[in-house]
Protein backbone atom coordinates (compact mmCIF):
# COMPACT_ATOMS: atom_id res chain seq x y z
CA UNK A 1 0.00 0.00 0.00
CA UNK A 2 1.38 3.38 -0.97
CA UNK A 3 1.43 5.83 1.92
CA UNK A 4 2.98 9.29 2.16
CA UNK A 5 5.01 9.72 5.35
CA UNK A 6 6.60 13.17 5.15
CA UNK A 7 7.93 15.89 2.85
CA UNK A 8 11.02 14.85 0.86
CA UNK A 9 11.72 18.43 -0.21
CA UNK A 10 10.04 21.74 -0.90
CA UNK A 11 11.64 23.81 -3.67
CA UNK A 12 11.80 27.59 -4.11
CA UNK A 13 12.81 29.55 -7.17
CA UNK A 14 15.63 31.99 -6.46
CA UNK A 15 17.63 34.70 -8.19
CA UNK A 16 20.52 34.30 -5.71
CA UNK A 17 21.11 30.74 -4.55
CA UNK A 18 24.19 31.76 -2.54
CA UNK A 19 22.16 34.14 -0.35
CA UNK A 20 19.61 31.39 0.32
CA UNK A 21 22.33 28.87 1.17
CA UNK A 22 23.97 31.39 3.53
CA UNK A 23 20.69 32.13 5.34
CA UNK A 24 19.53 28.53 5.72
CA UNK A 25 23.00 27.39 6.82
CA UNK A 26 24.18 30.27 9.00
CA UNK A 27 20.85 31.48 10.43
CA UNK A 28 18.88 28.22 10.63
CA UNK A 29 21.71 25.68 10.95
CA UNK A 30 20.85 23.51 7.95
CA UNK A 31 23.62 21.67 6.08
CA UNK A 32 24.27 22.19 2.36
CA UNK A 33 24.06 18.68 0.86
CA UNK A 34 23.84 19.29 -2.90
CA UNK A 35 24.61 22.10 -5.35
CA UNK A 36 24.71 21.15 -9.04
CA UNK A 37 23.43 21.88 -12.55
CA UNK A 38 19.73 21.02 -12.53
CA UNK A 39 19.00 17.91 -14.57
CA UNK A 40 17.43 18.42 -18.00
CA UNK A 41 17.12 22.21 -17.56
CA UNK A 42 19.79 24.29 -19.30
CA UNK A 43 21.40 27.03 -17.21
CA UNK A 44 19.69 26.20 -13.90
CA UNK A 45 21.34 25.45 -10.54
CA UNK A 46 19.77 23.16 -7.91
CA UNK A 47 20.64 23.27 -4.19
CA UNK A 48 19.48 21.09 -1.29
CA UNK A 49 19.66 22.10 2.40
CA UNK A 50 19.17 19.17 4.78
CA UNK A 51 16.57 19.03 7.56
CA UNK A 52 17.19 15.31 8.03
CA UNK A 53 18.28 12.45 5.78
CA UNK A 54 14.81 12.22 4.23
CA UNK A 55 13.79 15.89 4.16
CA UNK A 56 15.34 18.97 2.56
CA UNK A 57 14.63 22.53 1.47
CA UNK A 58 15.65 22.99 -2.17
CA UNK A 59 16.35 26.02 -4.33
CA UNK A 60 16.33 26.44 -8.11
CA UNK A 61 18.25 29.36 -9.63
CA UNK A 62 17.56 30.53 -13.16
CA UNK A 63 19.17 33.55 -14.85
CA UNK A 64 15.72 34.87 -15.80
CA UNK A 65 14.40 35.05 -12.25
CA UNK A 66 16.12 38.36 -11.43
CA UNK A 67 13.95 40.10 -14.06
CA UNK A 68 10.61 38.83 -12.68
CA UNK A 69 9.11 41.29 -10.17
CA UNK A 70 7.81 40.34 -6.73
CA UNK A 71 4.19 41.39 -6.27
CA UNK A 72 2.67 40.94 -2.83
CA UNK A 73 -0.72 39.30 -3.01
CA UNK A 74 0.22 37.67 -6.33
CA UNK A 75 3.66 36.07 -6.24
CA UNK A 76 4.12 36.35 -2.46
CA UNK A 77 1.94 36.67 0.64
CA UNK A 78 4.54 38.87 2.34
CA UNK A 79 3.42 37.75 5.80
CA UNK A 80 1.49 34.78 7.22
CA UNK A 81 -1.89 36.56 7.48
CA UNK A 82 -2.07 38.14 4.01
CA UNK A 83 -3.74 36.53 0.98
CA UNK A 84 -1.95 35.71 -2.25
CA UNK A 85 -2.79 34.06 -5.57
CA UNK A 86 -4.21 30.51 -5.48
CA UNK A 87 -1.46 27.90 -5.59
CA UNK A 88 1.23 30.21 -4.19
CA UNK A 89 2.85 28.92 -0.99
CA UNK A 90 1.50 31.10 1.81
CA UNK A 91 4.19 30.17 4.35
CA UNK A 92 6.55 27.35 5.28
CA UNK A 93 6.71 26.05 8.87
CA UNK A 94 9.62 23.94 10.10
CA UNK A 95 9.28 21.50 12.99
CA UNK A 96 11.33 21.23 16.17
CA UNK A 97 10.89 18.74 19.00
CA UNK A 98 10.12 20.79 22.10
CA UNK A 99 9.34 24.18 23.62
CA UNK A 100 13.00 24.51 24.63
CA UNK A 101 14.10 23.83 21.04
CA UNK A 102 11.66 26.48 19.83
CA UNK A 103 13.19 29.06 22.17
CA UNK A 104 16.67 27.99 21.08
CA UNK A 105 15.70 28.63 17.46
CA UNK A 106 14.14 31.99 18.34
CA UNK A 107 17.36 33.12 19.98
CA UNK A 108 19.60 31.64 17.25
CA UNK A 109 17.69 33.53 14.56
CA UNK A 110 17.71 36.78 16.54
CA UNK A 111 21.45 36.37 17.19
CA UNK A 112 21.92 36.51 13.39
CA UNK A 113 20.11 39.86 13.21
CA UNK A 114 16.72 38.57 12.02
CA UNK A 115 13.54 39.78 13.75
CA UNK A 116 11.34 37.03 15.21
CA UNK A 117 7.70 37.16 16.43
CA UNK A 118 6.65 34.72 19.13
CA UNK A 119 6.23 32.16 20.46
CA UNK A 120 2.48 32.09 19.89
CA UNK A 121 0.45 29.24 21.39
CA UNK A 122 -2.04 27.83 18.85
CA UNK A 123 -3.32 24.98 21.04
CA UNK A 124 -1.94 22.06 19.06
CA UNK A 125 1.39 23.81 18.39
CA UNK A 126 3.53 26.78 19.39
CA UNK A 127 5.18 28.87 16.68
CA UNK A 128 7.66 31.64 15.94
CA UNK A 129 7.56 33.73 12.75
CA UNK A 130 10.24 35.48 10.66
CA UNK A 131 11.15 36.41 7.11
CA UNK A 132 13.72 34.84 4.80
CA UNK A 133 15.63 36.00 1.72
CA UNK A 134 13.55 37.03 -1.31
CA UNK A 135 10.54 37.58 0.95
CA UNK A 136 10.02 34.00 2.08
CA UNK A 137 7.47 33.73 4.91
CA UNK A 138 8.90 31.29 7.46
CA UNK A 139 7.85 29.72 10.75
CA UNK A 140 9.21 27.23 13.27
CA UNK A 141 6.67 25.18 15.23
CA UNK A 142 6.56 22.47 17.85
CA UNK A 143 3.79 20.15 18.92
CA UNK A 144 6.07 18.45 21.46
CA UNK A 145 5.62 15.16 19.62
CA UNK A 146 1.84 15.11 20.08
CA UNK A 147 -0.42 14.74 17.03
CA UNK A 148 -3.44 16.93 16.32
CA UNK A 149 -6.70 15.70 17.85
CA UNK A 150 -9.12 15.96 14.95
CA UNK A 151 -12.11 15.65 17.32
CA UNK A 152 -11.14 18.99 18.85
CA UNK A 153 -9.77 20.81 15.81
CA UNK A 154 -12.22 20.14 12.97
CA UNK A 155 -14.80 22.90 13.44
CA UNK A 156 -18.33 21.86 12.31
CA UNK A 157 -19.14 25.47 11.38
CA UNK A 158 -16.12 25.72 9.06
CA UNK A 159 -16.88 22.29 7.62
CA UNK A 160 -20.42 23.45 6.77
CA UNK A 161 -19.25 26.76 5.32
CA UNK A 162 -17.04 24.85 2.89
CA UNK A 163 -19.88 22.61 1.71
CA UNK A 164 -18.36 19.41 3.09
CA UNK A 165 -20.93 16.70 3.64
CA UNK A 166 -20.71 14.17 6.51
CA UNK A 167 -19.78 11.48 3.99
CA UNK A 168 -17.04 13.64 2.50
CA UNK A 169 -15.71 14.57 5.92
CA UNK A 170 -15.43 10.91 6.87
CA UNK A 171 -13.54 10.15 3.65
CA UNK A 172 -11.14 13.05 4.28
CA UNK A 173 -10.44 11.88 7.82
CA UNK A 174 -10.05 8.23 6.81
CA UNK A 175 -8.86 8.07 3.16
CA UNK A 176 -9.38 4.80 1.35
CA UNK A 177 -6.33 2.58 1.10
CA UNK A 178 -4.83 1.81 -2.29
CA UNK A 179 -3.19 -1.46 -3.28
CA UNK A 180 -1.20 -1.36 -6.48
CA UNK A 181 -2.12 -4.13 -8.90
CA UNK A 182 0.32 -6.12 -11.04
CA UNK A 183 -0.35 -4.11 -14.18
CA UNK A 184 0.60 -0.39 -14.11
CA UNK A 185 -2.23 2.13 -14.31
CA UNK A 186 -2.34 3.80 -17.71
CA UNK A 187 -1.66 7.52 -18.05
CA UNK A 188 -4.90 9.57 -17.78
CA UNK A 189 -5.83 11.83 -20.68
CA UNK A 190 -4.72 15.46 -20.63
CA UNK A 191 -6.98 18.50 -20.26
CA UNK A 192 -9.74 16.77 -18.29
CA UNK A 193 -9.79 19.40 -15.55
CA UNK A 194 -7.66 17.39 -13.16
CA UNK A 195 -4.41 18.99 -11.86
CA UNK A 196 -1.38 18.80 -14.14
CA UNK A 197 1.75 20.78 -14.99
CA UNK A 198 1.05 24.04 -16.79
CA UNK A 199 3.22 26.41 -18.85
CA UNK A 200 5.45 23.62 -20.09
CA UNK A 201 7.86 24.06 -22.99
CA UNK A 202 6.80 22.16 -26.12
CA UNK A 203 9.78 19.77 -25.94
CA UNK A 204 8.65 18.61 -22.50
CA UNK A 205 4.88 18.78 -22.93
CA UNK A 206 4.74 15.38 -24.63
CA UNK A 207 6.87 13.63 -22.01
CA UNK A 208 3.82 12.62 -19.98
CA UNK A 209 2.54 10.58 -22.91
CA UNK A 210 5.75 8.57 -23.32
CA UNK A 211 5.98 5.09 -21.81
CA UNK A 212 7.22 5.20 -18.22
CA UNK A 213 10.24 3.07 -19.12
CA UNK A 214 11.27 5.58 -21.80
CA UNK A 215 10.88 8.50 -19.38
CA UNK A 216 13.05 6.74 -16.81
CA UNK A 217 15.69 5.80 -19.37
CA UNK A 218 15.85 9.07 -21.31
CA UNK A 219 15.24 11.75 -18.67
CA UNK A 220 17.04 10.32 -15.63
CA UNK A 221 20.52 11.53 -14.59
CA UNK A 222 21.80 9.65 -11.55
CA UNK A 223 25.53 10.38 -11.81
CA UNK A 224 26.76 12.88 -9.16
CA UNK A 225 28.91 15.79 -10.41
CA UNK A 226 31.85 14.77 -8.19
CA UNK A 227 33.40 11.30 -8.32
CA UNK A 228 33.77 9.94 -4.78
CA UNK A 229 36.19 7.08 -4.10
Amino acid sequence: MGQLNGVHHVAFMTADVKSQIEFFSNVLGMKLKALYWMHNVEGYFHAFMELNESCSVAFVQSPAVKDIPVEYGVTHAGNPVKPCSPGVMQHLAFNCDSDDDLLDMRDRIRAKGVRVLGPLDHGFCKSIYFGGPEDLVLEVSTSNGIGINEKAWIDPEVVKLNGISPEELKSYKYPAEFDRVDEPIGQPAADTGRPEYKNMDPEFAGAFDLPDSVVTMELSEATPPVKVA
